[in-house]
């Protein structure tokens, strides 16, 4: 059942029937339960100060569906929405808008769902991605700015939707001037060092990755093909300043429910785990592989050379099976969602084709990020969140962490305060990762409120240098990125 009720610029928006405590699903209750209108916020209320040298744009992407769909719920089949929080001179505007995709706007004017879950067989949906998936591509996972706009990204490859960084307006589907030559992974890379952008895209049928290249001028600049034994589901990449490294990964499509028109997911514990590392520019034929224990990596943290070695610094997941924590058989479906990955490190030699493995910290950390200025660059320091002891996806501690010392500081939310992706936003004329401040969404479950959280990058231990209160929650999602005030001059210029 759905009803109606206006979005804050007027027009009405249907809304799915509100999901009670008699529902077996976590991820459409409580912090996950979505929102239904379109806010712009400028009178709001700070408990200390907001620095007047931040300036700029936090965004941070996640599910939040317009209809409710026929059949389970996955997070990754709610609709794109993006939440911002522009600061400028000592002040922050909140604004959140959905991202405009296809998918969104045929079931808008539907008024309706169109789209079963990604649970479910797909056989009836309009169409899907362009791997024959029949699933609705809902860029809902990541944000990353690149020449003046922001692209939303999706889990399973799709469309990237460019978007206005401070209006959120969706500029439309991105094909980089009529050149794009695929769909694009949920974590493409920008060296802002050149200007480019470098992703991959993979499919459930496909035994090979596209590895590509759009440059600094908008155009994409380079594809190739990368083979693989059988088709695999990376998630990530990294970057040097000049190479590549793609992941081929244990983790793969169930070929029995693909067979049934279904998507269903193992980790093959029969299969090796490996890394192609590339020339940024080079051809398939060009790619070492280097072999290494079984796991699997959601999240890079960064990549960078050291002579004759290729280091990356990842958050590893060493058994992303199913976990048995819920009493209902759908909840035990859901719960890899809930990670389980520490900081760990590989060096590959290049000269010798050897692997030297490292555990950095055994905390449960994920959804890590660098200052995006060092990417592909050796980087000291990473921002990341801790996860709570709680069978779903929350965040409950924001962590900085020194890989020359090994050295930790980390602040808690506190008691059912679960918080969102931190990227490092450097103050104006910062010089160097830790001259700046984090950002970050942090909802309380009591109050049923959202806050924007600003921490000094210097001392993350100390707590929230300035909270500002929003009238309602945030619903908890993926990923967010920081867009500096000079990229946002570029973006209007």
């Amino acid at each position: 059942m759905t009803s109606t009720q206006p979005r804050a610029n007027g027009d009405p928006i249907a809304v799915a029937r509100p999901v009670d405590a008699t529902d077996d699903n976590p991820y459409t209750l409580g912090v996950f339960a979505p929102v239904h209108d379109e806010l712009t916020l400028d009178d709001l209320t700070v408990i200390g100060e907001i620095p007047k040298d931040l300036n700029g744009v936090y965004l941070r992407n996640g599910p939040n569906r317009q209809f409710e769909a026929p059949g389970r719920y996955h997070m990754f089949d709610g609709d794109g929405m993006i939440h911002a929080a522009h600061f400028e001179n000592g002040k922050v505007r909140y604004r959140n808008r959905y991202v405009q995709t296809k998918a969104f706007q045929d079931e808008s004017e539907a008024g309706r769902a169109l789209w079963t879950g990604l649970m479910e067989n797909p056989q009836d949906n309009p169409w899907g991605n362009g791997h024959g998936l029949g699933i609705k591509d809902s860029a809902n996972t990541d944000v990353i700015y690149h020449r003046g706009q922001v692209l939303a990204t999706w889990y399973l490859c799709g469309t990237p939707y460019a978007v206005d960084p401070l209006s959120l307006e969706t500029l439309g589907a991105q094909d980089f001037l009529g050149t794009f030559a695929g769909d694009m992974m949920a974590h493409p890379k920008v060296d802002e060092a050149t200007g480019e952008l470098i992703w991959f895209d993979y499919g459930p049928d496909q035994d090979f990755l596209r590895y590509g290249i759009i440059g600094a001028d908008g155009r994409q600049t380079h594809l190739t093909q990368i083979d693989l034994p059988g088709p695999r589901l990376p998630h990530d990449i990294g970057i040097t300043e000049n190479y590549s490294i793609l992941m081929d990964l244990p983790l793969v499509q169930d070929h029995d429910a693909r067979r049934a028109g279904k998507y269903r997911i193992f980790y093959d514990q029969e299969l090796p785990a490996r890394f192609a590392v590339i020339p940024r520019h080079g051809n398939g034929s060009e790619v070492r592989w280097f072999e290494v224990k079984p796991c699997y990596i959601y999240h890079v943290v960064n990549s960078w050379e050291e002579g004759d070695e290729i280091i990356m610094d990842v958050c590893r997941v060493k058994n992303p099976q199913h976990q048995t924590t819920f009493a209902s058989p759908l909840s035990n479906m859901l719960a890899y969602m809930r990670l389980d990955a520490q900081l760990y490190r590989y060096r590959f030699n290049l000269r010798t084709g050897t692997t030297i493995e490292t555990e950095l910290d055994n905390a449960n950390i994920e959804f890590p990020s660098v200052d995006s200025r060092v990417m592909g660059r050796s980087h000291r320091y990473s921002y990341s969140m801790s996860l709570g002891n709680e069978p779903t996806l929350l965040f409950d501690g924001l962590v900085r962490f020194d890989s020359q010392t090994g050295i930790k500081e980390e602040h808690k939310f506190g008691s059912g305060r679960w918080g969102s992706e931190a990227p490092f936003a450097p103050r104006d004329g910062s010089t160097g990762e830790t001259d700046g401040y984090l950002v970050c969404f942090v909802n309380d479950e009591a109050e049923d409120k959202g806050e924007i959280n600003i921490f000094d990058a210097e001392d993350v231990a100390a707590g929230p240098i300035a909270r500002v209160l929003l009238p309602r929650r945030v619903p908890s999602g993926f990923h967010a990125t920081w867009v500096r005030a000079d990229q946002l001059i570029e973006a209007r210029a």
